[in-house]
């Protein structure tokens, strides 16, 4: 999901549904590189004159250890569904009534009541997607739907294949390029996803972020990656293709919460409701390329998403998708067991 945006501006405005705050100061949001519109964040800070600044981070290990600390500064972040419970039972997060908010009406059933946050109390829909293998397909002209492009390499990717490095992303497509199922606990199973992944990493380049420029540049071929990216490196070089791996793929959700610490919070829930404005969603949609949960956003939508396969899920691999969950700690344990082990 690194481009650094900091945009500004100065004002006032009212919201009916947070007690008609008053706007004014400023908004500092902690987000995911190369995932803000910066022209929805102008919009934003012309309708209610307030100064916004965005700081990034890569995982959602960082934020959430970044977070633990205290004392960021920050008001907003946007962590995924995987991450969300944590966050709650922590007391990270303010419980903000978004499912009270006047846009609330906007949101798609779908994402309405989430099992991570029952009713939306703390979260509003930022983005959702799927995780995939890319391939440039001039440098392998093979069938690449499968996990085993990353975790079986092909002769001809071997040395060119990049991770992007969240865990649970990688344990999950492990798991099912095995035959496993998500959150598992047979011990047959994550030894052979452990061994699997211990053998598979001397065939990769890198475990990196970065995708959307190493893809465009050549430096990678082929990489595990999120569809957003995967249709970003798309529209730059249409050799390359995202996949949906036949084993089974995870869909992942990101979302904005506002944090116990915040300074500015009015400004914040604000923001919360201005993002599920299907206009304002698309707007952002249109930067990162990701769907985002927000119904009757999909008319404002670039010409070049409305059939892009990457944001929609062709019919004949939309069974095989399914929503990551932070499974148990017992569980998150050996994950992060096996995630330091590949690390070494």
């Amino acid at each position: 999901m690194n481009w650094k945006t900091t945009a500004t501006a100065v004002g006032l405005a009212l919201m009916a549904s947070t007690g008609l705050a008053r706007a004014e100061g400023a908004l500092n949001i902690y987000n995911w590189g190369n995932y803000i519109s910066p022209d929805m964040i102008k919009k934003f800070e012309k309708q209610y004159n307030v100064k916004v600044t965005v700081t990034d981070y890569d995982s959602n290990d960082t934020a959430l250890a970044k977070v633990r600390q205290g004392g960021t500064g920050f008001d907003i972040a946007i962590p995924s569904q995987t991450f969300i419970p944590i966050w709650i039972k922590e007391g990270l997060i303010q419980e903000t009534d978004p499912g009270k908010m006047a846009n609330f009406k906007n949101v798609a059933p779908e994402w309405a009541n989430p099992d991570f946050d029952p009713g939306r109390k703390y979260t509003v829909p930022w983005a959702w997607g799927t995780i995939g293998v890319v391939v440039n397909t001039d440098a392998y002209k093979g069938p690449a739907n499968s996990w085993g492009i990353v975790f079986n390499t092909p002769d001809e990717l071997k040395g060119k294949v990049n991770v992007v490095p969240e865990m649970n992303d990688v344990i999950f497509a492990a798991i099912k390029y095995v035959g496993g199922k998500q959150c598992t606990d047979d011990k047959a199973v994550l030894k052979k996803v452990r061994d699997t992944l211990v053998a598979a990493k001397p065939n990769w380049i890198a475990m990196e972020y970065n995708t959307i420029e190493k893809m465009g540049a050549g430096d990678f071929k082929a990489t595990s990656d999120w569809n957003g990216s995967a249709l970003r490196q798309r529209l730059a070089n249409p050799a390359i293709h995202y996949n949906y791996p036949k084993e089974g793929y995870g869909l992942w959700s990101d979302n904005v919460v506002v944090l116990k610490e915040a300074k500015n919070v009015e400004n914040a829930k604000l923001f919360q409701n201005f993002m599920m404005d299907p206009e304002n969603a698309a707007l952002n949609s249109a930067f990162h390329r990701y769907a985002n949960g927000i119904a009757g956003s999909e008319k404002f939508m670039p010409a070049d998403m409305k059939d892009a396969p990457e944001v929609n899920i062709p019919a004949d691999v939309k069974s095989l998708g399914e929503l990551q969950h932070l499974c148990a700690p017992e569980i998150q344990d050996i994950y992060s067991k096996i995630w330091t082990e590949l690390q070494k």
